[in-house]
């Protein structure tokens, strides 16, 4: 049995930075023909609205739809999904949906204020958006656990109108996806996708309402089109390969942690799957595992040239050490396989997720756990959080000014206008101030 070469790092090497830097490089703009072909089909849907999203819908995903609006997936085929999927599915879609939505319930903001002893009241007003774009993979790339993901924090901050769009290339529904919407109580679902798709979103047509953020992943042409229309409405981030990275102090089964590091290495080549010990001598029983189980798996090519490519070993001296390793990755997702998670979590100050313990897979946090799984890759976690219900409100601020607040605050707000130049800032605030 040959062995998945796996590149090995010390954390204590001299060239240990600039190993883990090109380790870690990875190249997220799209290239020139990709842009090009982006920026033409958001002109034309732009321009066109559903003549042109019919256009491309038709052309890219080999249907031959009549109207946009024939598209539009009714919802009693929605709820004809959940009796299309096993009963088996079907729980394990609303036990997810469940836990999702109970987590999120957790983050929601409430508005706040306070009055100063003068009477000036100050606070926060928090409203959820009107409309959120969903972005959904079809055809074989489909993932009903997204639906969830992005729908449910949506609905949980009170957003009126969440709209679902998912390609349907030849035809091919997936039933687990639009029985998620159904559980999810997606408001609208259209079987468009691709650039177009996110187009018609940010710009509305005839049909497709115009949203406010859109979210959801997607392949290049969704990535790029998501980043071209940011400003004209919101977008959750632009997500790179799936990430994984695991410490672990060498007691955890072997055979877990390879698997562990298999379960995202298995979404595609480019996915990266790092694990960082102390113990030199559990690195190798790990690479042993890695190759016994690898043949095992049905996406072994993906996940071989992914390890390959950009997975590592990385031996650290200590966990303290690991601990260091973990804030210059910043990695999505982060498995503390050690005896004592909770000593070392303080240490963490990057990371997407935190899966704590030997019996706390990854994979848990993709499904079912109750934590967003849209969480922040490529290093990003060191500026960005998981999608939340945050990401759905908008907050406002108050103010409300008493004649003696205004008085007060006037003569501050004149003396820094004037200061600016600003004469009409300076006399406005002055014309509050009241005589002594």
């Amino acid at each position: 049995m040959t062995s998945l070469p796996i590149k090995q790092l010390n954390a204590s090497a001299a060239d240990f930075e600039s190993q883990l830097d090109a380790l870690l490089a990875w190249e997220s703009v799209s290239d020139h023909s990709v842009a090009e072909t982006v920026a033409r089909i958001l002109a034309d849907v732009k321009s066109e609205g559903d003549t042109a999203l019919l256009r491309y819908t038709n052309q890219f995903d080999r249907l031959g739809a009549n109207s946009v609006t024939d598209l539009v997936i009714p919802k009693a085929r929605l709820e004809e999904a959940l009796t299309k999927v096993s009963p088996e599915q079907r729980k394990a879609l609303e036990a997810a949906a469940e836990r999702v939505r109970s987590y999120h319930e957790h983050q929601k903001q409430d508005s706040w204020k306070y009055t100063e002893a003068d009477g000036t009241v100050l606070g926060q007003q928090v409203r959820a958006m009107d409309r959120v774009g969903l972005y959904v993979p079809g055809g074989k790339a489909s993932y009903p656990s997204s639906v969830l993901m992005n729908a449910l924090p949506a609905k949980v901050a009170g957003v009126d109108e969440v709209i679902m769009v998912v390609p349907t290339p030849d035809g091919e529904v997936n039933e687990m996806v639009f029985a998620a919407a159904a559980i999810a109580e997606v408001d609208m679902v259209i079987t468009v996708g691709g650039a177009q798709a996110v187009a018609a979103l940010a710009y509305g047509t005839e049909t497709v309402p115009k949203v406010d953020k859109i979210v959801g992943p997607g392949n290049i042409f969704v990535a790029t089109a998501k980043r071209s229309v940011f400003g004209t409405v919101a977008i959750d981030m632009i997500a790179g390969p799936s990430e994984i990275l695991v410490v672990c102090d060498g007691k955890t089964d072997p055979d877990w942690i390879a698997m562990d590091l298999f379960s995202q290495a298995e979404h595609d080549e480019q996915a990266q799957s790092i694990l960082v010990s102390p113990d030199a001598d559990f690195l190798e029983k790990v690479q042993e595992s890695v190759d016994r189980l690898l043949p095992t798996l049905d996406r072994e090519d993906i996940v071989r040239q992914s390890m390959a490519d950009r997975g590592a070993f990385i031996k650290v001296d200590d966990l303290t050490q690991a601990a260091e390793v973990i804030n210059r990755i910043a990695p999505e997702h982060l498995e503390l396989s050690v005896a004592d998670p909770e000593a070392m979590l303080p240490l963490v100050r990057h990371a997407g997720a935190i899966f704590m313990g030997r019996h706390t897979a990854e994979a848990i946090g993709d499904y079912c756990a109750g934590p967003n799984h849209v969480l922040p890759t490529s290093g990003t976690a060191r500026f960005s959080s998981p999608l939340g219900v945050y990401d759905f409100q908008k907050r406002s601020s108050i103010i409300y000014c008493s004649p003696r607040g205004a008085s007060e605050l006037g003569k501050v707000a004149s003396v820094l206008a004037r200061g600016e130049s600003l004469e009409a800032h300076g006399r406005s605030a002055e014309y509050r101030i009241l005589e002594d």
